[in-house]
């Protein structure tokens, strides 16, 4: 039992994580532990519109570990690329150090899924990254290109970066997404 709630006690500093992207409405960045509760519930919203038939249970397990070791690395905007090799790598290490607090069956189980969700070979994985990939965007759409502006995305480099993951795992989604990034970018809601 110690084990388990060292482990809960450990997630909590998931809250801290700050992302890119305000949630609607107010005048803070989101956290990480926000972001992964949200998608875990877009999930079960979105999942008739699913490519294939993904058990969504463990789509929604994949969405609320994937970011556990930004508690270590931080989070950085899908759009910066470079150092990838690297933060994964960081990645890796902080999930290992922190699924190991748990005993080794629930360790190995959570372990699994971040991999599963990290390779995107299963239907549940590719759903869960257009989930992810979405949901910023989404927040973007409702918050005038809050983050793209700050940062300097263009709506090229928002379409190169999230059609391919979205449009697999959640084809309806990125036809929805297509047509309302178009119309944000004719507003102007992008950066240089």
């Amino acid at each position: 039992m110690q084990n388990v709630i060292d482990f809960v006690m450990e997630l909590d500093r998931l809250k801290a994580v700050t992302r890119k992207v305000k949630p609607i409405g107010l005048d803070r960045y989101e956290n990480s532990a926000e972001h992964s509760w949200q998608i875990a519930l877009f999930a079960v919203a979105l999942a008739p519109y699913a490519s294939g038939s993904p058990d969504i249970g463990r789509v929604m397990a994949m969405l609320l570990v994937h970011d556990i070791g930004e508690i270590e690395t931080g989070d950085v905007m899908v759009f910066f690329e470079e150092g990838l090799a690297d933060r994964k790598a960081a990645e890796r290490a902080a999930i290992d150090r922190i699924f190991g607090i748990l005993p080794d069956a629930e360790a190995d189980y959570l372990r699994g899924l971040w991999i599963e969700f990290e390779e995107e070979k299963s239907v549940e994985a590719r759903f869960a990254h257009a989930i992810d990939r979405a949901m910023p965007a989404l927040l973007n759409l409702r918050n005038e290109g809050q983050s793209w502006r700050e940062n300097g995305i263009s709506h090229d480099r928002v379409v190169k970066r999230l059609k391919p993951q979205i449009s697999l795992g959640a084809p309806a989604l990125w036809e929805y997404m297509e047509r309302e990034l178009a119309a944000a970018d004719a507003k102007g809601w992008f950066g240089a």
